[in-house]
């Protein structure tokens, strides 16, 4: 019985392991540390190992990380008063990392967007280290030239709004028209299923009564367009005739993706 207890606590370090680092990528690493520790000091009880995990992990992912990433060439996405997080975990799990590259257009759009009212609000970037290391769910995000960002929205009255309709930014979709190109109906009776899963990662729906903005993101968009660094940009194809946008750098980014009428990708060059 002691043996079956002790390939099962086994079975269950290695889970969360691979789980955190896919996560967050450096949780795996802390985790370890943990244990360590644990087999020195005798931590005993649950409560205190999750605590000196999250203290642990908290002063990596602020206090040491941010030293660390620019020797993999990347950086933290610089905030502003423009430029924001819609989600503060992307903060917590590492999600928040870039070329620089990548936030000297930031830096460049978000001065373009003085006096508009349109902000940046990004979601997942890439992790602080090593190329193609996978940031789950996305399939690209593993360069640092990557990084998403949310519509912009407004309200009933037609002001634009700095909220968002989802908690994790993702799968509040702006669906196609009676009249509009149905990429997404398309994908999935191609049988590609997680065309529209995001919609199971909203860690819950916002704002119900904010609207999708055409003129705000139109805003947001070609001021993105212009920018000489900018490689491509992906958005559903239906927003991109509802908006009239007709640059050569918007892609259609495939049925092996998943669907862009709730956020924008960009990557640079």
């Amino acid at each position: 019985m002691n043996e079956c207890m002790k390939y099962l606590k086994l079975f269950c370090q290695v889970v969360f392991f691979v789980f955190i680092t896919l996560l967050t990528q450096i949780g795996g690493v802390v985790y370890i540390l943990v244990l360590l520790l644990d087999r020195k000091l005798n931590i005993k009880h649950p409560v205190k190992k999750v605590a000196v995990f999250m203290v642990l992990y908290l002063m990596a992912t602020f206090l040491i990380i941010p030293f660390i990433a620019p020797f993999f060439g990347r950086e933290k996405v610089k905030n502003s008063q423009i430029v924001r997080p819609a989600n503060y975990m992307t903060l917590v799990l590492n999600r928040n990392y870039v070329r620089p590259d990548v936030n000297h257009l930031l830096e460049r759009v978000a001065s373009d967007l003085k006096g508009t009212q349109v902000q940046i609000h990004y979601l997942d970037a890439n992790f602080p280290f090593i190329n193609k290391f996978p940031l789950l769910p996305h399939l690209s995000h593993n360069d640092g030239r990557k990084i998403d960002l949310s519509l912009i929205y407004q309200t009933p009255d037609g002001h634009i709004s700095t909220e968002k309709k989802s908690r994790s930014g993702y799968g509040v979709f702006e669906e196609p028209g009676p009249n509009e190109t149905n990429q997404i109906s398309t994908c999935l009776s191609s049988g590609y299923f997680q065309y529209d899963y995001p919609k199971y990662l909203t860690l819950g729906k916002i704002n119900k009564h904010l609207k999708f903005s055409e003129k705000g993101t139109k805003i947001l968009v070609n001021a993105i367009l212009k920018q000489p660094g900018l490689e491509k940009l992906f958005i559903e194809p239906h927003l991109k005739s509802r908006l009239k946008l007709n640059s050569a750098k918007i892609r259609y980014h495939g049925c092996r993706a998943v669907r862009h009428d709730d956020h924008i990708h960009i990557q640079v060059k």
